[in-house]
């Protein structure tokens, strides 16, 4: 006789504790779970329930018209709870990603280009400007491409002046960029203009002008009536556009892989100093690509970055510019 009331008291007081809960609920997992707890299928408010089946017909209707309530109550307060704590939610992430602009800001030194990098950066932009192409090749090259390819045999002499590091398969370390000229003549058909900048080796004494790992950059022209003039005329404006209107002279010298060949001097300072190579190229050069000797001519030339930027920068010292000291490298 008293299970209504019973059942009354059951469902009044797990709507009570379930009011409790929820309110105190601090994070969105834990609601769901007194969600699931108290409303659930397998719940505490479901497992009350199955007592109606004890109750008579006209008792039923009022024990589940106050069930429906304490559910509705409970849903009721989940849903308020939730909605408060996505908010609280979101607004700790506001407040935890807001940027204060009146902070000061933290400082990060801004990094600048080497000399030899600049140096190069400097070089390219001139001869890209001449209509070149910039180009490529190998640090470990084979023996024909360094030296046979380039009218330089097995027992020639020049190959004294550029004895290199070599390696147990036979391959050495290049020498020059020249290589890349051989290259890059291999696969095109003139005319072409190239310009092939990149790190080269030698076994050089170090001192305050050379070291056994530098970078040359080396231009050449292939067409059809290329004469020493253009070759000059290349030359002084490429000089000019670097150092200004300079005096500029050649003198006659030797490379195996050109013919004639001369040194170039720039009056730097009250003096002549030597800062490039050239000369038009050996016909066996011509000959080592397929290029027909009696149609095409051209023209090649290099020089050493590192010189340019001792000349430029003032710099008594090649070792200065691989030490990686800031001292001196944040006068650049």
């Amino acid at each position: 006789m008293n299970l209504p009331n019973s059942l009354e008291a059951q469902i009044l007081t797990l709507q009570q504790e379930g009011e409790k809960a929820i309110s105190s609920a601090n994070t969105l997992e834990s609601l769901e779970e007194l969600r699931i707890n108290y409303l659930g299928k397998k719940g505490k408010m479901a497992g009350v329930l199955r007592s109606m089946g004890q109750l008579s017909a006209e008792e039923r209707p009022k024990i589940g018209s106050i069930a429906n309530l304490a559910k509705e109550t409970l849903q009721a307060f989940i849903d308020r709870q939730r909605q408060t704590l996505e908010t609280n939610k979101i607004k700790a992430q506001i407040e935890s990603e807001t940027l204060d602009v009146t902070m000061p800001g933290i400082f990060r030194p801004q990094g600048k280009i080497h000399p030899i990098n600049g140096m190069i950066d400097r070089a390219l932009d001139i001869f890209i400007g001449m209509g070149y192409t910039v180009a490529s090749g190998p640090e470990i090259e084979t023996d024909y491409y360094n030296f046979e390819a380039l009218n330089t045999p097995l027992d020639h002499p020049a190959r004294d002046m550029q004895d290199t590091f070599y390696l147990p398969d036979g391959n050495l370390l290049r020498t020059h960029t020249s290589s890349v000229q051989i290259r890059y003549m291999e696969t095109e058909e003139p005319p072409i203009r190239v310009v092939a900048p990149g790190r080269v080796y030698r076994r050089d004494n170090i001192d305050s002008t050379h070291a056994v790992v530098f970078h040359q950059l080396e231009l050449l022209a292939i067409d059809e009536g290329l004469t020493f003039g253009d070759l000059k005329g290349t030359i002084k404006v490429f000089l000019q556009a670097i150092f200004g209107d300079l005096p500029i002279r050649f003198r006659a010298s030797y490379f195996p892989f050109t013919e004639p060949s001369a040194e170039v001097d720039l009056q730097w300072n009250g003096r002549w100093l030597e800062v490039m190579g050239c000369g038009m190229v050996h016909p066996n050069m011509l000959k080592a690509v397929g290029y027909d000797q009696d149609i095409y001519t051209g023209f090649a030339a290099g020089f050493g970055i590192e010189r340019f930027a001792m000349v430029l920068h003032q710099l008594d010292d090649i070792r200065r510019v691989y030490a990686s000291d800031l001292r001196f490298l944040k006068q650049f």
